[in-house]
């Protein structure tokens, strides 16, 4: 898999169509995988809840805005 603006810009005209504002691409091929990676597009105007992890961690990192 290539990750470059193309594959971006895909995920952030979808969040931008979502009335949530956000999409999430998944790189992981199964819910079941024992780690979840996925590029999230947050458009402005998006609320994001505030989430728990009991056992896991998550970590997030800015590619672009």
């Amino acid at each position: 898999m290539q990750i470059d603006d193309k594959l971006l810009n895909k995920v952030s005209e979808q969040a931008k169509e979502n009335p949530r504002l956000r999409m999430n691409y998944n790189l992981h091929e199964s819910l079941d995988d024992k780690v979840q990676r996925m590029f999230n597009a947050m458009e402005p105007g998006t609320i994001i809840p505030i989430q728990r992890h009991r056992d896991t961690a998550e970590t997030m990192i800015v590619v672009r805005g």
